[in-house]
C-alpha cells in the first residue's frame, strides 16, 4: 500500500472515531447522565410546552407515533402512571413524531388518552433527541438530568415504576 493511501486512510479512521466519540451530531443531544436538551413544541390544541416548565421536576418524556403498534401497546400504561404518579410530582410527556394535529387528537379520544401530548410535526426534537427507534423514552430527574433511556415498548405498568425509582425519591 502506497505511503499516500496509508495517510488517507488514517485520516479518514480518525475522522470516523472522533465523529463517533461526539456522537456526531453537535454540542446538545440526550445523553444518559447529561442535562436533557430543552425544547419547544405544542400540543394539538395549539398549546406552547417546553421542557423548562417542568424545571425542578422529575419528567417522563416518551416518543412515539400512532401507526407504531410497540408505542400503541404501551399507551394504557403511561395513563395509569400518568393517573397515579402525577400527584406524586411526576411530569409525563408524551412526544408525537411527526403527525398532524387531527390524527393525534383523534387517537388520544379513541384511546381515552388524558396525559400531555405535544406534537413534533418537523421532528425537530426527534433529531435533537436522536431518536431511532419508537417508541423511546427517557427518564429525567428534578435536577434536569437524564437517568435513563429505554428503546422499546413496557411489557407492563410495573415496568415503567420500577425506573420511576431512579427519578422519583
Amino acid at each position: 500500500m502506497s505511503k499516500m493511501l496509508r495517510v488517507i486512510l488514517a485520516l479518514l479512521t480518525l475522522g470516523l472515531l472522533i465523529t463517533s466519540c461526539t456522537g456526531g451530531s453537535g454540542p446538545q443531544t440526550a445523553t444518559v447522565g447529561q442535562p436533557a436538551p430543552d425544547f419547544k413544541l405544542q400540543n394539538p390544541d395549539g398549546e406552547s410546552i417546553s421542557l423548562s416548565d417542568f424545571k425542578g421536576k422529575p419528567v417522563l418524556i416518551n416518543f412515539w407515533a400512532s401507526w407504531c403498534d410497540p408505542c400503541v401497546s404501551e399507551m394504557s400504561y403511561f395513563e395509569e402512571i400518568y393517573d397515579e404518579w402525577s400527584d406524586k410530582g411526576l411530569m409525563l410527556l408524551a412526544i408525537n413524531n411527526g403527525e398532524s394535529s387531527a390524527t393525534v387528537e383523534s387517537f388520544l379520544q379513541d384511546n381515552n388518552l388524558s396525559f400531555p401530548v405535544v406534537l413534533d410535526t418537523k421532528t425537530v426534537v426527534v433529531r435533537k433527541y436522536n431518536i431511532q427507534f419508537l417508541p423511546t423514552t427517557f427518564f429525567i430527574d428534578k435536577d434536569g438530568i437524564i437517568q435513563e433511556k429505554v428503546i422499546g415498548a413496557f411489557p407492563s405498568k410495573a415496568a415503567i415504576e420500577k425506573r420511576l425509582s431512579k427519578i422519583i425519591p
